[in-house]
């Protein structure tokens, strides 16, 4: 006669385990990638990007307002809409005179 086959309790936990072990795995290569879908605004909702005259700042206007003293809107066609995009990049060393004439960004000091 053949003895009993015992299962140790343990043997249940183990793909329980497995499967937190695999979670807080993608969860780390998640966190330290990024999500690669997800990609900041510069303004919100009911807000356009303005730049200071003749300085890299910017600050995000609502709609219905004109800019602020020293402030101007970017240039038609050169408007960063996400951070880091060819027009947010471009904007940290150019920036725009009195005159509206695109120069570069005096250095910051």
């Amino acid at each position: 006669m053949r003895a009993a086959h015992r299962t140790s309790p343990l043997a249940a936990i183990r793909p329980a385990r497995i499967i937190a072990a695999a979670l807080v795995s993608a969860a780390a290569v998640v966190a330290l990638t990024g999500c690669s879908g997800y990609v900041e605004s510069i303004c919100g909702g009911g807000e356009y990007p303005v730049m200071t005259v003749g300085g890299t700042g910017s600050a995000c206007v609502k709609d219905s307002e004109e800019p602020p003293k020293g402030y101007t809107r970017y240039p038609e066609g050169k408007v960063p809409k996400h951070v880091d995009d060819k027009w947010d990049v471009y904007w940290r060393t150019h920036t725009l005179d009195k005159n509206g004439n695109i120069i570069e960004a005096p250095e910051a000091g």
